[in-house]
């Protein structure tokens, strides 16, 4: 099973996520580097400037267990590293995060996967980094490929897959069993229009489950359609919690009155 994060069991006035000043920062070399020799050789010296990036900066909000909670905002606000230190895949620089359940992340296309093997083999691989047995995904391989759709491709290496099957390959995977909590990072939007319906399907069981399903996508109508409470940030920063339609018509105000 995928990971379990917090072994606690949660009473049900406790959220499924907390985060507390939650910030994080890259540092970024100033200037370019050629090789990796030279860069670790400049780096032995001490002789490397670097410029801190701060994707994150002290965001604090919760959600509620059982939402469908939304996160919108441009390109480089910091959307997919939140859902990475909520999924554990980075550590923040500072701040708190706090799970309670079983998550199952869907962060990037073709993450988990191997190329050069077939997509049943990849079933097996993907499944196995989010935590589950060999026997489980044996019993339940047929399943997966069925609500991929994928039947008459199974075999074939994965390299050959367009983008949309391999996202549902992902998705199909991940979702095979109700998680705590599922991430899911804008990967719907390469999925053909029945499948995006499958999923949508599927997350509605999970929210009628109990399941906490967070968010990604630059569609604002996904994000009205699904999401009972939505935050926008921008370059790193919490700019407004609430209701989707009260968010999103302030960061469309945003958008119309910036100067480019």
């Amino acid at each position: 099973m995928p990971t379990l994060f917090n072994p606690s069991i949660p009473s049900p006035s406790d959220p499924a996520i907390r985060i507390e000043e939650l910030s994080v920062r890259f540092r970024v070399p100033m200037e370019r580097i050629p090789s990796l020799k030279e860069y670790t050789i400049r780096r032995l010296k001490r002789n490397l400037a670097f410029q801190d990036f701060w994707a994150l900066d002290k965001v604090t909000f919760q959600v509620a267990r059982g939402e469908f909670f939304g996160i919108i905002g441009p390109n480089g606000a910091g959307k997919s590293t939140l859902l990475k230190a909520i999924a554990r895949v980075l550590h923040p620089t500072s701040g708190r995060v706090r799970v309670w359940g079983r998550v199952c992340p869907l962060l990037e296309l073709g993450a988990g996967f191997d190329p050069e093997l077939t997509g049943r083999e990849n079933i097996f691989l993907n499944g196995t980094i989010l935590g589950f047995t060999r026997r489980h995904l044996e019993s339940r391989q047929d399943r997966i490929i069925e609500f991929a759709g994928l039947a008459d491709f199974i075999d074939a290496p994965l390299r050959t897959y367009s983008s949309g099957m391999v996202a549902r390959l992902g998705f199909a995977i991940v979702t095979d069993e109700n998680p705590d909590i599922l991430i899911i990072d804008e990967i719907l939007s390469v999925g053909d229009a029945e499948f995006q319906e499958k999923s949508a399907k599927r997350m509605t069981e999970f929210l009628h489950s109990g399941t906490t399903i967070l968010l990604v996508s630059h569609s604002l109508a996904d994000i009205r359609r699904f999401c009972q409470r939505v935050i926008w940030l921008q370059h790193g920063s919490l700019m407004a919690e609430g209701t989707p339609d009260s968010v999103i018509k302030q960061y469309q105000d945003q958008i119309s009155g910036a100067s480019f």
